[in-house]
């Protein structure tokens, strides 16, 4: 009898495409000529020493960099299926950010309500229909694995609630307005172990819904929760790969020296 051989898997579709990027803050040039795959409904990890880009290209994605003068960008950031350049200048950011939401390194929920920070981007859309809000608070709260905590404490203000609890919220938030991509800029770096095995749990299960883009300075965590990642040094990126073969056998030597400490 032949053996069958196994299938491999079939690759990931592409979510966004990176060409070209180049960012400068006024003079200095953080980012240079970097090309890169985003697949969807996959985990990438930004990883690299501090000061070498990823937040900053990290938050190339949603034109966060748009809310200070003098920073500029060049090349593409392409969003599929419908191929726009996000950062192209007839681009609306804030659209943008509705379709590519961010989660930053401490939580960051507002001064209202545990509902009204969730219910946040959606009033800013201008969705006023209060069934249409309710449905889409629950929904967010849900996904973000927080709904049975906080379910009978909605008016509450969202600082009662513990950091993790908070991070947790600030997911919620994001995810309120159906983004296509979801920023996690060292989402767990401020919580305590407990808080971020449940940030990474949730993560895992995010990813069945939005394609993830993550930073981290902690590579066990890169190795944990990501299927792609990317090695950046002094705002080039150096390897980029499945996470498996990027951390158990890189290309770049420089790669291999990051992550088994000799570098970094």
């Amino acid at each position: 009898m032949v053996a069958v051989p196994a299938q491999e898997a079939a690759p990931a579709a592409l979510k966004a495409e990176v060409k070209g990027l180049n960012f400068f803050y006024g003079d200095f040039q953080a980012l240079k000529r970097l090309d890169m795959p985003v697949y969807e409904k996959q985990v990438t990890a930004l990883i690299g020493p501090s000061g070498c880009g990823k937040s900053t290209f990290l938050r190339s994605f949603n034109r966060m960099h748009d809310l200070y003068p003098g920073n500029r960008y060049e090349g593409e950031i392409r969003l599929h299926p419908d191929n726009v350049n996000v950062l192209a200048a007839g681009v609306d950011p804030i659209e943008v950010r509705m379709r590519i939401s961010m989660v930053f390194q401490k939580p960051n929920p507002f001064p209202k309500s545990l509902y009204e920070n969730v219910a946040y981007g959606l009033r800013v859309r201008g969705e006023s229909r209060r069934v249409t809000v309710n449905e889409k608070v629950e929904e967010a709260l849900r996904n973000a694995a927080l709904w049975d905590e906080v379910k009978d404490r909605l008016q509450e203000p969202a600082f009662n609630l513990s950091g993790g609890q908070q991070q947790r919220l600030c997911i919620a938030r994001a995810l309120a307005t159906d983004p296509e991509i979801l920023l996690f800029d060292e989402p767990t770096s401020a919580l305590d172990p407990i808080a971020t095995a449940s940030i990474e749990e949730l993560i895992h299960d995010l990813k069945k819904k939005v394609t993830i883009l993550i930073v981290t300075h902690n590579m066990q965590q890169a190795a944990r929760v990501s299927d792609y990642t990317a090695y950046m040094y002094l705002g080039e990126l150096i390897e980029f790969g499945v996470t498996d073969e990027i951390f158990i056998k890189p290309k770049k030597k420089q790669t291999e020296d990051y992550i088994t400490g000799r570098f970094g």
